[in-house]
């Protein structure tokens, strides 16, 4: 049975007339009156009483009321599910990051992501900390995995803090140390890293005012700053996500004091971000807890 009829009876009996419920279903009187006329040829049965006072169940109607109810209930969840998977099949999430989280925690993200959204497309664009801001602020991406830096607006999303680390010849003399002081990197040949780390770097050197010998020609990316190191070319700075799953021969220590970058998600504004964009940070969120509580 058209379950528009059953929602049609239910109007018309919590309103208690015809007119009355003709109006909120924008139909005419005689259009109703039709309806619930063929409602009931169907039923085989008599479902509502009219008279002066107005419309009202008959006892079988009664009867039934609690499964129309749910009936209707159940209709309109349907409906608000297709026309959700319609819209989502036309959705898109455009998302920067450091080439570390797109290594090490999109994969999962997304792949996760996709079993709950099949229709959604994610796409992922890999930049510096200044592109993937700049995309952000000029609308490029929808959403940004980032460090997090105070020079640009943004609503803010934290993920994990990714402790900052010393990378070492293997040969570079330590002693029993543990730990490495940041002001030992001053005046020390400074290999800098590209792709999201010279901001993060350039703060934890600046808030100890210590200077190492950074020089301009040598911003390039992970695997070849490990390298550099490893061949006495420098010393330089990396983070523990990016060191992840690496076995390069050069040493690796903490940092003395502890520094990290704040790794997060940002978005021009919460408020104004597409539903499916939410869902997206809040599986992020989740993910990457999880991944790093093991």
């Amino acid at each position: 049975m058209d379950t528009k009829k059953w929602a049609s009876l239910l109007a018309a009996v919590e309103l208690g007339s015809f007119t009355r419920a003709a109006r909120q279903l924008d139909i005419t009187q005689s259009g109703l009156t039709h309806m619930m006329n063929a409602l009931e040829r169907e039923t085989g049965f008599p479902l509502l009483v009219r008279d002066r006072s107005g419309v009202r169940l008959t006892a079988a109607g009664e009867r039934l009321l609690p499964v129309i109810r749910e009936l209707v209930q159940a209709s309109d969840r349907l409906e608000e599910q297709i026309a959700d998977q319609a819209g989502r099949r036309r959705e898109s999430i455009r998302v920067a990051a450091y080439s570390s989280i797109c290594m090490h925690w999109l994969p999962t993200i997304v792949q996760q992501f996709r079993w709950a959204y099949p229709h959604v497309s994610v796409d992922i664009r890999m930049g510096s900390v200044e592109e993937i801001y700049r995309w952000l602020q000029e609308g490029t991406v929808d959403l940004s995995f980032a460090s997090r830096q105070d020079r640009w607006r943004y609503d803010w999303t934290p993920l994990w803090d990714d402790p900052l680390l010393a990378i070492l010849p293997p040969d570079y003399p330590l002693g029993a140390r543990d730990r490495f002081p940041v002001a030992e990197f001053a005046g020390k040949e400074f290999l800098m890293p590209s792709l999201g780390f010279d901001l993060d770097i350039l703060g934890v050197f600046e808030g100890r005012n210590v200077q190492p010998d950074i020089r301009s020609n040598t911003a390039v990316e992970d695997a070849a700053i490990l390298s550099m190191v490893e061949h006495g070319l420098g010393v330089s700075i990396l983070s523990q996500l990016v060191l992840q799953g690496r076995r390069d021969n050069v040493r690796v220590l903490p940092l003395d004091p502890p520094a990290c970058r704040h790794i997060g998600v940002a978005v021009r504004s919460m408020e104004e971000a597409l539903p499916v964009v939410r869902e997206f940070i809040a599986y992020s969120k989740r993910i990457v807890g999880a991944l790093h509580s093991r």
